[in-house]
């Protein structure tokens, strides 16, 4: 089943491949660069507002995450989702 990744500021949606760690590297295999310090949860900086649907961890972040907010270089989305970066 494919999963996408829709960006609510333009409505593009983005294929995320199996292939791909987290939703990080989804965006920048879609030449979207999303500010990030560590890739590992520890500092908050690629966080983001989740508007709809569900993301996945494999480990808990240690980095402070508010309700509806994500931490793209750790996670993965559980069916498709929709995303409003913060800092792009």
């Amino acid at each position: 089943m494919r999963t996408f990744v829709t960006l609510s500021a333009c409505g593009t949606r983005l294929e995320c491949a199996e292939h791909h760690p987290n939703l990080l590297a989804t965006l920048e295999a879609h030449n979207y660069q999303v500010e990030f310090q560590c890739r590992e949860g520890y500092c908050g900086s690629c966080r983001t507002r989740l508007v709809r649907g569900e993301v996945s961890y494999a480990e808990t972040p240690l980095a402070f995450v508010q309700p509806g907010e994500i931490l793209p270089c750790c996670c993965k989305a559980k069916g498709d989702i929709e995303i409003e970066i913060l800092h792009l």
